[in-house]
């Protein structure tokens, strides 16, 4: 039976205003960076939208492959009009007067929090468990929403000692060169181009205001303070210019009075390969991860230290967590600086680099009493002590050196085998987190934990499956336990959950075949246990986005000559069926 066009317009709309959302993050993302009263609410508003653009890319692949329901597009539509408000408004601060936002500081503030808590209202009715997205992404929008949380509370003003400089020239107070030079750089007029900017931002904001000052009391007090505006910066960049602070030329005024276009040259704007993906701020310490990425050191230990695996650009998963310094970028940031008058950035030691050794943040004695109560008969204190330490685990790297010296591996281990299905979940995703840290992988498979992990990869809930399997591709990083976890029968079972996960628990148990097949005598346990045909199914599977995964795992077998033996046939098997 074929649908109507009434069933089929919600799915429609969906897929539109997902693909609408991506496009204003695009825009937002494309914006140049803005100078002047409103800089750090500016950048802190459009880093926080890009920040949600993993969000709309998931959300657009699984809106090609699954029917997304009206309610969903609903709240997707009022998060679009949030999104496209914020879009306005950074559109204009970017492109308007810096003088008449510092003159009018309380309206751009209040302009900025009402952007701010629309969006915040809109994450907030969104049905994230009606959303297909992996559990990283899922962290990143929790964040990204706890920060507009945060950001709401508060109205992010001008600088007080900018207002109080204008107020002294507005009233005539004496004016030095000191104070001048505060405010060319407050408001970033360095240069003729900046003032001749300055001066079309002023008059077409008069144009467009409507012309006629009298059509009504808000007009009038609208063009009013326009004009007001113009004649004290007329002022002002004529002592800007005497003073020789801005760039001496004749055509300052003249462009002031005659309304000239804004030049094509901007102040110096940072490449997008100097900035770091993350924080979007010039690099100080440009560090590559194993994707081929660079990041801003800081920036990506923090991200790593929170227990993530994948690289926040490209979501690939990290093959190892080793930082290695970009000499080559770093060389280039400081010739780029160095060309356009500015500062080269210098490397801050970090809070690591400061310690002195054997120092940590972490809470041991907190940690211990988490340890005494993983040994309670009581099965509620076990579970809530467990849930605990594998939140510990995932919030930095002192936490993980911490939990495992305090003894918590043997601990987590045996409560893999706990007969409280959420408590076995908690214990295998606590080693996963605890497993980040190189050291610990041993700690883990010296404590015969890889026994235990299949078995909870074979009949745990499917959270701690698809965990259990994410643990094992940790382990499986050394070499020596590649043997180890395809003896103990892990493959068979990561096979099924390939074909039964959720899309993050698929790739997790992909990633982990890859890993494992690297050792022949896996691809020939992988190759028995059938893998071949549900490898073929996924490949004729455009849908169900495991492509990649699967040419990866069936190159590998291929390399050997049972898995050649088993393409071949399961392809000739295929044929004759059609």
């Amino acid at each position: 039976m074929s649908s109507t066009a009434d069933e089929e317009e919600p799915e429609g709309r969906g897929i539109s205003v997902v693909g609408s959302l991506s496009a204003v993050v695009g825009e937002i993302s494309g914006m140049q960076e803005c100078r002047g009263p409103f800089h750090r609410a500016y950048c802190d508003l459009a880093r926080r939208v890009k920040l949600l653009s993993p969000f709309f890319d998931e959300l657009r692949d699984s809106a090609e492959e699954k029917f997304i329901g009206e309610n969903e597009s609903q709240a997707l539509g009022v998060l679009l009009d949030a999104l496209v408000a914020a879009k306005e408004l950074l559109r204009a601060v970017n492109e308007g007067s810096k003088l008449y936002q510092a003159l009018q500081g309380e309206k751009y503030a209040s302009n900025f929090q009402e952007v701010t808590e629309k969006i915040e209202k809109a994450l907030s009715g969104l049905p994230y468990d009606k959303f297909d997205i992996p559990e990283e992404v899922r962290e990143q929008i929790e964040l990204v929403h706890a920060q507009f949380r945060r950001a709401k509370e508060r109205m992010e003003f001008p600088d007080p000692q900018l207002l109080a400089d204008l107020s002294s020239i507005r009233n005539g107070d004496h004016c030095d060169q000191v104070l001048l030079q505060r405010l060319s750089e407050k408001l970033q007029l360095r240069t003729i181009n900046d003032l001749k900017k300055e001066s079309v931002a002023l008059h077409e904001m008069v144009i467009s205001s409507g012309g006629d000052p009298e059509d009504s009391v808000v007009g009038r007090s609208f063009t009013r303070a326009l004009i007001d505006c113009l004649e004290e910066m007329s002022t002002l960049l004529k002592m800007l210019k005497d003073s020789g602070i801005v760039e001496n030329h004749p055509a300052v005024l003249e462009s002031l009075e005659n309304k000239t276009s804004l030049a094509k040259h901007r102040s110096p704007v940072i490449p997008d390969d100097f900035r770091c993906p993350i924080s979007l701020e010039l690099m100080k310490d440009p560090v590559i991860v194993s994707t081929g990425q660079t990041y801003e050191r800081s920036c990506i230990q923090k991200w790593l230290d929170a227990g993530h695996k994948t690289c926040p650009k490209t979501q690939q998963n990290l093959t190892h967590t080793t930082l290695t310094p970009n000499f080559v970028l770093k060389s280039l940031i400081a010739q780029w600086c160095e060309a356009n008058g500015m500062e080269p950035p210098r490397k801050s030691g970090s809070s690591h680099d400061k310690r002195p050794a054997g120092y940590s943040d972490c809470d041991r004695g907190g940690i211990n009493a988490l340890l005494e109560k993983l040994r309670s008969s009581n099965q509620e204190v076990q579970r809530a002590a467990v849930g605990e330490l594998r939140l510990l685990a995932k919030r930095n790297a002192d936490n993980r050196v911490c939990i495992a010296e305090a003894g918590a591996i043997p601990l987590l281990v045996e409560l893999l085998q706990s007969p409280d299905p959420r408590t076995q979940e908690h214990a295998v995703t606590a080693l996963l987190n605890l497993s980040i840290n190189e050291s610990n992988k041993s700690s883990i498979v010296d404590a015969q934990a890889i026994p235990k992990i299949v078995q909870v990869l074979k009949n745990g809930s499917m959270e701690a499956r698809e965990n259990a399997a994410a643990t094992l591709f940790s382990l499986s990083v050394i070499d020596a336990n590649k043997i180890t976890i395809g003896a103990a029968g892990a493959i068979p079972a990561l096979i099924d959950l390939l074909c039964e996960g959720s899309p993050r628990g698929k790739k997790d148990a992909a990633t982990a075949i890859f890993n494992l097949s690297i050792y022949q005598g896996n691809k020939v346990r992988a190759v028995k246990a059938g893998i071949i045909v549900h490898l073929l199914r996924l490949l004729t599977d455009p849908s169900g986005g495991m492509l990649d995964e699967a040419l990866a795992i069936m190159a590998i077998l291929a390399s050997h000559h049972e898995g050649r033996h088993a393409i071949a046939e399961a392809s000739l098997f295929r044929y004759w069926w059609k």
